[in-house]
């Protein structure tokens, strides 16, 4: 199979989430999947850390998800696949709590897992796959 023949690669930049902050997109979406580069608290208009509790840290960076995938044509609904990084584990219950919150009843596959994050004190950062069909 040629290039020109599979389905053509979209990469999404989404206008109401921070600017990335290094060389790569928002989102990608391929072959009926979005995926969701890494999300943090970074404020929309400035994209700069908003340090708090894990919790406000959470909403924060599911708010941010939730502005890449409109942008992509999907929502919280259509995502099959997180992966959850925190500074300390030990802020699980609290960061899975508001997660529930976004996620109800739509209960995608999910790896948490403790991580260094990058040296601005952020606490949570969460990527996604969501499925929009072919």
């Amino acid at each position: 199979m040629s290039n020109r023949d599979r389905e053509p690669i979209e990469r999404i930049t989404a206008l109401n989430a921070p600017n990335p902050q290094g060389p790569y997109s928002h989102a990608v979406k391929a072959g009926g999947f979005v995926y969701v580069s890494g999300q943090a608290a970074l404020d929309p208009a400035t994209s700069k850390p908003i340090n708090g509790s894990v919790a406000e840290e959470t909403r924060r960076t599911l708010e941010n998800i939730k502005a890449v995938l409109a942008a992509s044509g999907a929502s919280f609904a259509d995502v099959v696949k997180c992966s959850v990084f925190l500074a300390d584990i030990r802020d699980f219950a609290a960061m899975n709590a508001v997660y529930a919150e976004y996620f109800g009843e739509s209960k995608p596959a999910r790896t948490t897992v403790e991580a260094t994050l990058p040296a601005t004190g952020l606490k949570v950062e969460i990527d996604c796959v969501a499925f929009v069909g072919e």
